[in-house]
């Protein structure tokens, strides 16, 4: 534990770890000193000099070493002669800190009329009225009136682009660099920057597109003025007009904590529409950073008529082969009538989009019918991930010197922004990094291992990592173990992760299907046992699934087919609850089309939902209330933030109306109860509550809505933090372990290797339904290693994969294996694992 400093600030007595500066210790004891440039989540640099304090310090006697002591023995305080900036002045003992002297109210007043000389003042206007830093310290230590003219004001371009989702007032800029710093230093993305100097500075973008970055948006909450605003809330709505409401992003399996800010508008009919989504402060999910994806794909709750996917708002049934109109009662009927005549030969198919109340009272519906429930996936080892994944307390803001990370098979910045935000700040504290992929990604840099294998060697890559340490460990060695790429960086990596106090595994899906991730899961629990990282906080497995809640499906005990294809072709009955097989896949139109009967509960027709008998429209996230589990296994609720579409339901009360009406009655009125259920049945949510979720405990740093140019406009959490549950390991279970073997996969003699990858921004209906983000939705492409006679950057190829002829641009990367075409997932493109693709088939459209 670092030592403790003590120090005095207007009065009151502090003691704060050594290093602290003076700005973070007043805010321990409540006392607001102002800032501009300075945020703590980044290094202070000191530019405005708006936090000015007067410091004094203890006289030491020279010859002693001793403090001088006043004549009551107190110790003798010597101020400056000059004021000195909080933000960049480290705390020492004994230090006595003026906040509110006459000298330095005189500083700031200064300070703040120094910026608003070139200030436009246009706060009736400005999009940051309300929650403006600059407005609010301006009146609280400002001048009442200004000595320099209106019109010898700078007047600059107003409304830049600086990308399609960023846009900046240049003249409200105060040139704090807060912007600049977080793209450079937090997300490595320096994609922004200072242009000229002087009075003439401004925020410019170096990128095309322009701001090319997956967290752009977080600068326009850490920006005190007006200048950076998002393109979809700009001049939409006042601060004090809208309600706030606490979430859960939906897009991905990190689980960060968001608010939706709403409000009531005219142009809507009177609707409550969601504004903006914003950060809400879980130091051990998100802190308070959220990526762009999550902050401007929540459209999807009003659909898009541009990309064809307006919301349902009222059940569908199929009548003389088309699709119409149809209560709810005549619907409900309908599917009864035909899951009932198909019976056990009922297939469900589910996916990781839909929250654990769903889940569960679809696996009851179908349970009653006697059918299966499959989770939709590409990625298996879930319940290895509940034996061994990271315990209870992880966070993985305290990984740093002596811990040790394995990121394999995964992209992470694509997979799951926040957190390779949160790996690569380990790395920079000191964590030793080991990626391991057949490709470079931007996470190799900061990686002291970097491990290369080809495709379907992953799990052989892990075993051999267990390999080079089996000896020293006493750990029985693979009887399939085999020598992988380089042996001495191998034994490196696997010497620098055994040896670690803390260990964490990020396992994803790079190039995997079903199969190879399983034995990838078993591989890297191998590795965390025979090292003796599980059972402990910071220690663990974490899977890098494609959707929210698929770590809470495997707890709930659904499982992916690795057969789906021919099971959905065998069943009588396909029940498909927010899953669009045909629009992922166009393999599946042809099977959904001789599927005896069908039944859709979606959010749009998508093209899956078309060739249904029943659709049932469902509610969105936004719209009700329930709970996920992220990735390391923290249970988090969410709530609704605006009014249902129409007729829409909740899927866990569409399925639960049905189980009631085939006979076995569930609970279809409440989420809460449902989860109650939950907790009585399953033994992982044992002793949960939504109440438990509910609670929350003071964070660092602290952040809110009284000062928000201290940690900017994200939200303190006021709703809930969530349960982490305990793994298997922590419990006593002994994990399961096993030798599986790597996936044959061999790159073609006259032709190469299809591997499937993930992109942010792909085609699915919860992206594509946000029109903002078009402009980084492509259309379906390929990625090859450049070379290709004949054939340029962007040309459109013909592929057969799949058995189904495809067209796609293609884009050259020296990242790519050899012999290997990069098929990106969810835009299209009919692959779901590894095939081989032959030359000829790959041709210029």
């Amino acid at each position: 534990m670092s030592k403790l400093i003590s120090l005095t600030i207007d009065g009151k007595q502090v003691s704060v770890p050594e290093g602290t500066v003076i700005v973070d210790a007043a805010k321990k004891i409540g006392i607001d000193i102002p800032v501009f440039c300075y945020h703590p989540k980044m290094e202070p640099v000191g530019m405005c000099r708006m936090c000015l304090v007067e410091v004094g310090r203890p006289v030491i006697d020279r010859a002693s070493g001793q403090p001088v002591l006043e004549a009551d023995g107190s110790p003798k305080i010597q101020f400056g002669a000059k004021l000195e900036t909080a933000c960049t002045t480290p705390v020492s003992e004994g230090m006595v800190v003026l906040g509110m002297s006459d000298k330095a109210k005189a500083g700031r007043k200064d300070i703040v009329e120094f910026i608003l000389t070139s200030h436009p003042l246009d706060c009736p206007v400005c999009d940051k009225g309300g929650e403006c830093p600059l407005q609010n310290l301006t009146m609280a230590h400002g001048s009442g009136e200004s000595r320099f003219l209106y019109d010898d004001k700078m007047h600059n371009k107003k409304h830049v682009p600086l990308g399609e989702l960023i846009f900046l007032d240049r003249e409200r800029c105060i040139q704090c660099g807060r912007c600049v710093r977080f793209q450079e230093l937090i997300a490595d993305d320096p994609v922004i920057g200072f242009f000229h100097r002087g009075r003439s500075l401004e925020i410019v973008t170096f990128s095309e597109p322009g701001f090319d970055s997956y967290f752009s948006g977080n600068t326009t909450d850490i920006c005190p003025v007006g200048a950076l605003t998002t393109a979809d809330f700009r001049f939409g709505a006042r601060p004090w007009e809208m309600r706030t409401t606490a979430s859960i992003c939906s897009h991905c399996p990190v689980g960060c904590n968001i608010a939706y800010n709403v409000r009531r508008e005219a142009k809507t009919g009177g609707d409550i529409v969601i504004k903006r989504a914003m950060p809400r402060q879980n130091e051990a999910v998100n802190e308070i950073w959220m990526c762009d994806k999550g902050r401007f794909a929540y459209h999807f709750t009003e659909g898009s008529k541009a990309a064809g996917l307006e919301r349902l708002t009222q059940p569908l049934v199929r009548k003389g082969g088309e699709l119409v109109t149809a209560t709810w009662d005549e619907a409900l009927n309908a599917a009864v009538d035909g899951l009932r005549s198909a019976g056990q030969d009922t297939l469900a198919i589910a996916s990781g989009r839909l929250a654990n109340e769903d889940l569960f009272n679809l696996k009851e519906m179908v349970k009653t019918l006697g059918g299966k429930t499959a989770l939709y996936s590409y990625m298996a080892g879930g319940e290895l991930v509940s034996q061994v994944g990271v315990g209870k307390g992880t966070n993985l803001a305290e990984l740093g010197k002596g811990d040790a990370i394995l990121v394999i098979a995964s992209d992470l910045q694509e997979e799951a922004p926040i957190w390779w935000l949160r790996v690569k700040q380990a790395a920079q504290r000191g964590a030793t990094l080991i990626v391991a992929n057949p490709r470079a990604t931007k996470l190799d840099r900061y990686a002291q291992h970097q491990l290369r294998y080809p495709y379907g060697a992953e799990a052989g890559t892990a075993l051999a990592l267990l390999g080079a340490i089996s000896a020293k460990q006493n750990f029985p060695k693979a009887p399939n173990a085999r020598e992988i790429g380089d042996t001495a960086a191998i034994q490196a990596a696997a010497e620098a992760f055994s040896g670690a106090a803390n260990a964490v595994v990020f396992y994803g899906s790079e190039g995997l299907g079903l199969e190879g991730s399983q034995a990838l899961a078993q591989a890297c629990t191998n590795l965390l046992v025979a090292t003796n990282h599980v059972g402990r906080a910071n220690n663990g497995l974490i899977a890098v699934w494609p959707r929210a809640n698929e770590q809470g499906a495997w707890e709930l005990g659904l499982r992916p087919l690795a057969d789906l294809k021919d099971a959905a072709a065998q069943g009588k009955a396909l029940y498909l609850a927010g899953v669009d097989l045909v629009g992922d896949n166009p393999v599946y139109a042809e099977i959904l089309k001789n599927a005896g009967f069908v039944v859709v509960q979606e959010l749009f027709l998508t093209e899956t939902a078309k060739l249904a008998n029943v659709v049932f429209p469902a509610l969105a996230q936004t719209e009700r209330e329930g709970s996920y589990v992220s990735g390391e296994r923290r249970v988090q609720r969410f709530y609704p933030a605006v009014l249902p579409k129409a007729q829409a339901w909740a899927d866990f009360a569409i399925s639960g109306e049905i189980n009631t009406r085939l006979g076995n009655t569930s609970e279809t009125g409440s989420a809460g109860r449902v989860f109650a259920l939950i907790t009585d049945r399953v033994n992982a949510f044992k002793g949960l509550s939504y109440r438990l979720l509910a609670q929350v405990s003071e964070q660092w740093p602290i952040i809110g809505r009284s000062d928000v140019y201290y940690g900017g406009t994200a939200y303190g959490n006021t709703q809930g933090l969530g349960v982490q549950l305990a793994a298997g390991a922590e419990n006593g279970q002994t994990p399961s372990l096993a030798w599986p073997q790597d996936v044959s996969l061999e790159v073609p003699a006259e032709g190469l290797l299809a591997v499937p990858v993930t992109r942010l921004y792909d085609r699915g209906a919860t992206v594509l339904s946000s029109d903002l983000l078009h402009p980084r939705i492509t259309e379906a492409y390929v990625v090859v290693k450049k070379g290709w006679d004949g054939i340029e950057e962007g040309a459109t190829v013909k592929l057969l994969l799949s058995g189904q002829e495809v067209s796609a641009v293609l884009h050259f990367d020296e990242n790519v294996p050899e012999g290997v075409v990069l098929v990106p997932r969810s835009l299209g493109l009919p692959v779901e694992s590894p095939e081989p693709v032959m030359l000829d088939s790959l041709v210029k459209s």
